[in-house]
């Protein structure tokens, strides 16, 4: 919205060249992460307070730690203020006429109502449970089928009309339509080297990052600020590939495939991580507010999108290697006990108890210590992450 307006501004008369700044990416992604950080903080006190006042509160469920029983009751939710200063600030900074800034609002968007209504359903029904995962599923399928369909012709087409297009020929051909090699699934450390995906396997794949990166997140939301860090640190990286691959200079020179437009979401990770700095100043511990599946599913899905469309899906498993153990820490759990009933009549378990920081707690370790060892580790991930820019 601000560039257009500088934009609009600059035609009118010589006077107003100071306005070229607003054309650098650095100078808007900064803007962008400084109006989010100061829009979270000047709104989470009033957000916490309506919160409280409505009395959206946080339901402990019976089989968790015994020391999360004095949480019960705190505001969650807080997840709609990262979701709104995200928003704002990016429609203000961004370039609204890139369409990879439109589908990672929309999906982020499409999650967050997801996760709202599973928050709404817990403190509403006083259902600890929230949403059945079935319906969870359900509609985190539809949203990421539906991203992924647009995003597998989106890659090389700046277009809207061209994607439709392409669409289209793709069902009329029989579903054979060959994708250029940008679309491929890169590999890290290795110089030049893409695995064809073909149509299908995009989809796939496309589906299986934005729902796992959703649910990866979700799941490590459960100390005070453990998922908010993690987030802010693995998108600020996906902000860097996102200023690569949408350099044609800067891509060439790193062999990374160009990919227009994809920088502008560069915008979009400022945000991001201006928003969850200033939430994590109310979810450190001891927590103001949670910010419940509402914020957790929509920040977990972002990541994956942008991802996506950067061509880091592997990059983003390494970066994000906390949510990718938490996950599989309960996967493991749950197979692991349901085979050892079936076989054995008694279910066991391989953790103490999942996710993997709970098991870290029953071990002896404070809350607060597990929550900046993470924090750590995220950062050396993001590191090992940022290093594939160059180490190819």
């Amino acid at each position: 919205m601000l560039l257009s307006l500088a934009q609009w501004l600059q035609s009118l008369s010589p006077e107003f060249g100071s306005f070229r700044v607003f054309q650098y990416l650095t100078f808007r992604a900064v803007m962008a992460a400084l109006t989010a950080l100061l829009m979270g903080l000047v709104a989470g006190p009033f957000v916490i307070r309506r919160l409280t006042e409505l009395k959206i509160g946080q339901p402990i469920r019976d089989y968790a730690m015994q020391t999360h029983l004095s949480k019960s009751g705190t505001p969650t939710m807080g997840g709609v203020l990262i979701i709104l200063c995200i928003a704002i600030s990016t429609l203000l900074w961004a370039d609204l006429s890139n369409r990879f800034v439109w589908i990672v609002l929309l999906v982020t968007l499409g999650f967050g109502a997801i996760g709202w209504a599973d928050d709404w359903r817990k403190v509403v029904h006083k259902d600890p449970e929230g949403m059945p995962s079935r319906e969870k599923y359900l509609w985190q399928s539809l949203v990421g089928l539906v991203a992924a369909l647009y995003l597998v012709f989106s890659i090389s087409e700046s277009s809207n009309l061209r994607v439709l297009q392409l669409f289209f020929s793709w069902v009329q051909s029989g579903f054979d339509v060959n994708l250029p090699p940008k679309a491929g699934l890169l590999v890290p450390f290795v110089k030049e080297i893409s695995y064809p995906l073909g149509v299908f396997g995009f989809v796939i794949l496309t589906y299986l990052v934005i729902v796992g990166s959703s649910n990866a997140v979700n799941l490590t939301d459960g100390l005070d600020g453990l998922a908010i860090m993690p987030v802010v640190m693995v998108g600020s990286a996906l902000g860097v590939f996102a200023y690569v691959t949408g350099s044609a200079v800067y891509s060439r020179y790193l062999f990374f495939p160009h990919i227009p437009g994809s920088g502008e979401l560069m915008i979009f990770c400022a945000a991001m991580a201006g928003a969850g700095l200033a939430f994590l100043w109310f979810n450190t511990h001891p927590a103001q507010v949670f910010m419940g599946d509402v914020g957790a599913l929509a920040l977990g899905a972002a990541l994956g999108t942008i991802a996506v469309i950067v061509r880091q899906e592997i990059v983003l498993a390494i970066m994000g290697g906390i949510f990718v153990v938490e996950a599989l820490s309960v996967m493991l759990q749950v197979l692991y006990f349901k085979y050892t009933k079936k076989r054995f009549g008694t279910g066991r378990r391989i953790l103490k108890m999942a996710p993997l920081h709970h098991h870290f707690e029953k071990s002896g370790w404070k809350e607060t210590q597990v929550v900046v060892r993470f924090w750590i580790i995220t950062m050396l991930l993001c590191l090992v992450g940022l290093s594939t820019l160059k180490l190819r």
